[in-house]
Order: structure tokens, then sequence, then C-alpha cells
């Protein structure tokens, strides 16, 4: 790669981590499905979570997230 070749520490440190991550990269655009709603669903979680802050009821926490998701 040139930017390997270019001596500049920024570029070179760039080069090696395309390289690393190349077959990730391309898989990204090969395949069609992702992670995107088990991450949406984890953050929703958490959030409720911090707003439930101090209730120590955990069945009325899980009915909850339950209905956030019905």
């Amino acid at each position: 790669m040139a930017a390997e070749k270019s001596g500049l520490d920024r570029f070179i440190k760039c080069a090696g981590t395309m390289r690393t991550w190349m077959d990730s990269i391309t898989n990204a655009f090969d395949y069609s499905y992702t992670n995107g709603f088990t991450e949406g669903s984890n953050n929703k979680i958490k959030v409720l979570k911090r707003n439930a802050y101090g209730f120590r009821n955990f069945r009325r926490f899980r009915n909850r997230i339950l209905h956030i998701f019905a």
C-alpha cells in the first residue's frame, strides 16, 4: 500500500488497521444482515435500567422490558 510507504506514522497505522480488518469490512458489504436489532434492544434495556434506578422489584422491571418489545 502507498500509505505504508509514505513514512507518515498516522498513514502507516491506518494502513495496518485496514489490513487487519479488511475481511470484516468487505463482509459488511457482501452480506445484508447485521446485529443492529440486538444492539438497539440492548440500548433500550440499558436506558430503562437507568430510569428505574432504585426500584427493588425485579419482576416489575422484567415486565417493563417485555412491554417495551411487545
